[in-house]
């Protein structure tokens, strides 16, 4: 099944006399246009206008392209929660990701310019294969704070058999570790202030550990150097915990702990940080230290390719659900564009070439068609 045949599904919300353009060319017509660079709706029509010969290749347009009016009113209307379990199924059905022994790092976004007239910007809980550099899945939240409630909503959509779930401090709950457990898969999870019980009995073990405790500890180190720096990482992973198990009884399902300590040189600065996790996991402590470390491929991978190459904080579509139904398409071009990446073609360079050359907007629309 290609990209339409999976959202080709959604529940078309316009009434009957007013379907001009039938929802397939609408939902192809902004896909193509938003690898190819657009931004708004007023660029989704010109993009129309000057690729219809190449977009009917694919479907009739008899009618031509619709409207930027017509587009606008299709995306607040959508049903974005529909749209967002159709894209986890499009992913499963497209890519079948395998994730088993992998890094899937969930994480939130704002979306920065959706807020209006008193409306908070739309805050979005995604989920990424770091290593594949792909967007699994993604869910809205009303505020930053609702990721407690959104994560468990989005783990229930995916497969998550045998990877390993990495998620900051705000994730650190029972019951999404429980929720992770539950669908096969093994968690990373921040500590900080939000379980401060918890974060300081595990910072305590380190900093002053037992000499029993000593055996059942294992280490790894990691260097990096480039930009001007030097990154030494420390990871200590200990599985003496029946203790903690006993002060903290309500945590049912984690085997080990996890401290990572970062130095950083630059120049004549030096800066030390340690961090703590903890995993229902046994991996060795180079694979934790990876692990941690493939975390912030969601940051370096993700969001920040949202915002430097598809413009997204700067985007002012900002009505009902359009923010999020766009987002999603971002998300589907972006994964597009993953799969047929050239060498030495970045993904706003590669934008840009689609826009310019139809062969490669040919290439990339041949993932999925």
């Amino acid at each position: 099944m290609d990209f339409l045949d999976i959202f080709g599904q959604l529940d078309d919300p316009r009434i009957d006399r007013k379907k001009l353009h039938p929802m397939p060319e609408i939902l192809l017509l902004t896909l193509c246009a938003v690898i190819c660079g657009a931004e708004s709706w007023d660029d989704i029509e010109l993009f129309g206008k000057a690729k219809l010969d190449f977009l009917r290749q694919y479907l009739p347009y008899k009618h031509g392209v619709p409207s930027d009016d017509t587009v606008r009113r299709f995306f607040r209307a959508i049903d974005s929660t529909q749209f967002q379990r159709l894209f986890v199924e499009w992913i499963r059905v497209w890519l079948s990701p395998e994730v088993a022994g992998k890094v899937v790092a969930i994480d939130g976004k704002t979306l920065r310019g959706s807020h209006d007239a008193g409306q908070s910007p739309i805050h979005v809980v995604s989920a990424f294969a770091s290593e594949a550099g792909i967007v699994l899945g993604q869910v809205k939240t009303h505020e930053k704070s609702n990721e407690i409630t959104a994560i468990p909503e989005l783990l229930e959509w995916l497969d998550v058999r045998g990877a390993i779930v990495t998620i900051d401090a705000m994730g650190c709950q029972k019951a999404i570790a429980e929720k992770i457990i539950d669908k096969g898969g093994d968690y990373l999870l921040a500590l900080k202030g939000n379980q401060s019980s918890l974060h300081n009995d595990v910072r305590l073990h380190f900093e002053q550990p037992a000499t029993a405790s000593l055996t059942r500890m294992t280490r790894a180190e990691s260097i990096d150097k480039g930009h001007g720096r030097i990154e030494v990482r420390q990871c200590r992973v200990s599985t003496d915990i029946d203790w903690l198990r006993e002060r903290h009884p309500e945590w049912t399902n984690f085997n080990s702990i996890v401290a990572i300590d970062s130095e950083r040189i630059t120049g004549d600065t030096t800066t030390r940080e340690t961090r703590h996790f903890i995993s229902s996991s046994l991996i060795p402590a180079a694979q934790m230290l990876a692990a941690v470390r493939l975390h912030w491929g969601i940051e370096n991978q993700l969001h920040w390719v949202l915002d430097m190459s598809f413009g997204e904080d700067q985007s002012r579509i900002r009505k009902d659900n359009a923010p999020t139904n766009v987002g999603i398409i971002r998300h589907a071009a972006l994964n597009m564009m993953r799969q047929a990446q050239k060498k030495r073609l970045s993904i706003k360079r590669m934008r840009k070439a689609a826009g310019w050359d139809d062969s490669v907007l040919t290439d990339i629309l041949a993932q999925v068609f």
